[in-house]
Formats: C-alpha cells, sequence, structure tokens
C-alpha cells in the first residue's frame, strides 16, 4: 500500500498547474527554480547552479485555453498553447527562468513569444543545438552553447558554476538516469508488475525534485514493485512512439492497457532517458555533456543522425523490447512525429511489424474511441 500511496500522491503533483511543489521548495530553500520545455535540456548544468530544474511540458486537461490563442495561429499543438496559457495566468511566476530549443517551429517561436511577454519576469534562454552531428564542429559548437547557457545560468545565481560543481551533478544524473533505465527494464521483463500509468508518474516525478531525491524514490519503488504479487494477462506487447514532446493524458495511457496492451517501451519524458551510456566525468564537463549529446544520445524526431536513421532505431527498439506492434501515440498539429510517421511506417511494414496510429491531444477528456480502436487492433493481432 505504501506503493500505492505514492504513486496516488504523485499523481496530483504532477498533473498541478500551479507547481505548488515547487513553491514549497523555494520557500524552502531559498534557491531559483528554472523550468525547462520538452525534449531535452542540459539539466545538469542547473543542477549544478542549485538550481531546482522543472520540467513544464503544458497544463494538461487541467487547464482551459482562454487568453493564449491570441498569440497563436489555428494549427498549434496544445503543449505550446497551454505553457503560453500557464505564463499568461501568472502560473508560472514561481519559475526565475524558461529555457527553450529547436524542437520546431512552434517551440522555436513560443521562445521568443516568452522573451517578449514575460522577460521582466524570468530569464529566457534558447539552445540552439547542432542540426549535423557528423561535423567536425558539432561539438565543439555544442559545447560553445553549453558555456553560454552556463554563464547565463551563473547571472541568475550571482556566482560561478565550477567544474566540481558540473562533475558532482554529472555524476547524480548518471545514477538517476541508469535508475530509469533499470525501471524500463523491469517493465520490459515484468510489464504485469508495474502500468504505464504508474511508471509514468514515478519518472515525470522528477521534473520537480533535484536527482538525489528522484533517485531515493526510484530505488524505493522498485523495491516496492519487486514485492507485488500480479499474475500476467493476455495482453499484446507494444512499443509506444511518438509522444516525446507533448504528452498523452494519463488516463489515455490508462486505456491503452485496459484495452490489451502492455506497453513495454516507450519515448515518454526523453529527458530522464537520454543517452546510450553515462556522461564522462572528467576535467571538462561541459565537453563531455557535448560529445555525449552528438555521439551517444537515444534516436528522436527532434534529432538528426545521419549514421543511425531513426527508422532502423525504432526497429531495433520493437526487436529488443521483443514487442509485438508498435502504437504511434502522436499529438495533434506535431510536425516532427508526423513527419517521421511515414518513413517509420514504411520501415516497421518492411520488417512485418504490425503499427496503429492513434492521434491525441492534452486536453482530451473522453478515451472511449481510442480504445476502442486500440482494441480491435488488439484483438487483431491476438486472434490471427
Amino acid at each position: 500500500m505504501v506503493f500505492e500511496s505514492l504513486i496516488e500522491a504523485w499523481e496530483e503533483i504532477v498533473q498541478d498547474p500551479d507547481f505548488s511543489i515547487v513553491r514549497d521548495w523555494k520557500n524552502r530553500t531559498g534557491g531559483k527554480a528554472v523550468g525547462y520545455f520538452p525534449v531535452y535540456t542540459p539539466i545538469e548544468i542547473l543542477h549544478a547552479g542549485a538550481i531546482l530544474p522543472v520540467g513544464v511540458m503544458g497544463a494538461g486537461n487541467r487547464l482551459e485555453i482562454a487568453h493564449a490563442d491570441s498569440r497563436f495561429g489555428s494549427f498549434i499543438c496544445s503543449v505550446a498553447k497551454s505553457t503560453m496559457e500557464l505564463g499568461l495566468r501568472s502560473n508560472l511566476n514561481v519559475m526565475d527562468g524558461m529555457i527553450f530549443h529547436s524542437i520546431c517551429d512552434t517551440a522555436r517561436n513560443l521562445a521568443f513569444l516568452f522573451q517578449r511577454n514575460f522577460s521582466g519576469r524570468m530569464k529566457v534562454d534558447y539552445i540552439h543545438f547542432p542540426q549535423n552531428p557528423e561535423s567536425s564542429a558539432a561539438v565543439d559548437y555544442l559545447e560553445a552553447e553549453l558555456r553560454r547557457l552556463k554563464t547565463s545560468m551563473e547571472e541568475l545565481i550571482a556566482r560561478p558554476i565550477t567544474d566540481e560543481d558540473l562533475n558532482r551533478s554529472i555524476a547524480a544524473c548518471n545514477e538517476n538516469r541508469n535508475l530509469v533505465s533499470q525501471c524500463y527494464a523491469l517493465r520490459s521483463e515484468k510489464p504485469h508488475m508495474i502500468t504505464t500509468r504508474e511508471l509514468y508518474i514515478l519518472l515525470k516525478a522528477g521534473n520537480y525534485l533535484r536527482f538525489e531525491d528522484h533517485s531515493i524514490m526510484l530505488r524505493s519503488a522498485m523495491k516496492a514493485i519487486e514485492n507485488r504479487t500480479a499474475r500476467p494477462k493476455d495482453k499484446i506487447r507494444v512499443v509506444l512512439e511518438g509522444s516525446f514532446c507533448e504528452q498523452p493524458p494519463l488516463d489515455l495511457l490508462q486505456a491503452f492497457e485496459d484495452a490489451g496492451c502492455y506497453i513495454v517501451n516507450d519515448d515518454l519524458l526523453p529527458v530522464r532517458n537520454w543517452y546510450l551510456r553515462d556522461i564522462e566525468v572528467n576535467g571538462n564537463p561541459l565537453r563531455a555533456l557535448a560529445e555525449n549529446y552528438v555521439k551517444h544520445s537515444r534516436y528522436s524526431s527532434v534529432r538528426h543522425d545521419w549514421s543511425h536513421p531513426r527508422m532502423e532505431g525504432l526497429v531495433e527498439k520493437a526487436r529488443a523490447s521483443k514487442a509485438d506492434a508498435v502504437v504511434f501515440c502522436i499529438a495533434k498539429f506535431c510536425e516532427p512525429a508526423y513527419f517521421d510517421y511515414v518513413p517509420m511506417k514504411d520501415a516497421l511494414e518492411r520488417e512485418n511489424i504490425p503499427h496503429l496510429l492513434v492521434e491525441f491531444e492534452e486536453k482530451m477528456w473522453t478515451f472511449e474511441k481510442a480504445r476502442n480502436e486500440i482494441e480491435t487492433f488488439v484483438e487483431s493481432i491476438l486472434f490471427d
């Protein structure tokens, strides 16, 4: 019951549009908090400055859009609109800064809308990640960008962030990501022991905690999961793909599993599971961060890697997860995910891997249509 109580408490926290837990942390510690927009941000730099990195991923279905539509065109994803709404309603006043990067045109423009509307309230930074990892200048370029971000954070906290600070943070983040990987492995091996809804809440809790505190939570949770008693059910094993930025509602994740799916791998919350190996702890931590991003990151629709195409990465993920199928769970108006959908679908069909497309938006309230589609898909595989 301790594990269930933990999940119940954090389910409310991770959906709180007021960021009350961040406000409490600031009141308790006197520290700074900086929000970051999905998909990936070098949160080690924030942690090294004793800044609380806070994942800002829209408002889900907890907030009506009343003001943000006046800042955007019609065909814009929900996560951008609701993040802007959070700012316009002052929910983000608890943040001392916000960091964006080049996910897509919408995210790029959102950064500059924040600068225009909130520059007096918070520091707004934008990271330009290298788009050609094959270039010999990619690591040098990213190291310079990370150094610029570090300088900006030093201005915010009015003190230097040393290499020792960065190395401590890298070590803490390595430990945390290894625990996240262990959670993924546990779910893949024993998906009947933990639902994806539960795992998602556990991982998203890291959006509001220091690495060390989140690691303590994950260790405790894994022990509790191992002690659970549950029997496997007649479900298909699926990989969930396409939800790397805007996140599906918790009830939609539950609908997948209620309809007969064990989600055994996904690309949810990628900042918590971004690297393929530990970041090296050495005399040049910014260089180590840059090299890992360029050379040892997981595939993503927002990151180019000519040497390892994303289509191959998805097929490899499905095979390694022993998945029966792939479900594309793509946010409405998400350009990167839809651009990748056709070549990814073609790659799966060449490998005879079944797939299904389910479109969502974070403000969904009803899930019956999605559930019916999933149930039909599951039955077509189970009874083929």
